[in-house]
């Protein structure tokens, strides 16, 4: 592949759900742990380098960052059930059930991880479906704003001590707003919305 090709190729299309699910899994990942990192690197400003090699420092990060995942997967398959949501209103139940399906797969991808217990774990799963459940019966929500009832418990999660980050919270959520944003305009992009609804009523 040429060099053009490698840096300007597109980015493949979503048409079914196990090419969603990929996509869920990773923008998920990828929201939650970017601004763990980049929130840590940015408060131990100089020090930085010297608190990714302490070994008490990584651990609380895995589990900041394995607690966190849930609550990426929330953000992002509510994103994804407001680019799918059908004008019919009887259909929106079944599109949310099937997606809803999808999302806890993802989920389920993953074993206990060793930073955290078996207990919260699975409690992670339940508030996780709880949310997903009652996406259907919800209004539409600017994608912007999917964030707001997540984002103190993620901030709750970084792994810095809580007199280092008090002020930090509205720089947080608008972290989680803008990259959200950004992750839709990618789905928007890559989507095959008939196809993929017509997918998820057939799961459904």
């Amino acid at each position: 592949m040429g060099l053009y090709n490698l840096i300007f190729r597109r980015s493949p299309p979503i048409r079914d759900a196990a090419e969603l699910a990929d996509f869920i899994d990773e923008q998920s990942a990828f929201l939650v742990q970017k601004g763990i990192y980049e929130f840590s690197r940015a408060r131990a400003g100089h020090y930085a380098k010297v608190l990714f090699t302490e070994r008490t420092f990584l651990d609380a990060a895995e589990q900041s960052r394995w607690s966190a995942y849930p609550l990426g997967l929330a953000m992002v398959g509510e994103m994804v059930y407001g680019v799918l949501r059908p004008q019919e209103e009887h259909q929106r139940s079944t599109i949310a059930q099937a997606l809803g399906s999808v999302v806890l797969a993802v989920f389920d991808r993953y074993a206990v991880p060793a930073a955290l217990d078996e207990e919260a774990w699975r409690d992670a799963r339940s508030t996780l479906a709880h949310h997903l459940t009652l996406m259907a019966s919800r209004p539409r929500k600017r994608v912007m704003d999917i964030p707001e009832i997540f984002a103190e418990r993620y901030f709750s999660l970084m792994p810095i001590h809580k007199k280092m980050r008090a002020s930090d919270f509205p720089t947080m959520k608008n972290y989680l707003r803008v990259v959200l944003v950004n992750i839709h305009d990618d789905l928007t992009r890559r989507l095959d919305v008939d196809a993929m609804a017509g997918n998820l009523r057939g799961r459904g």
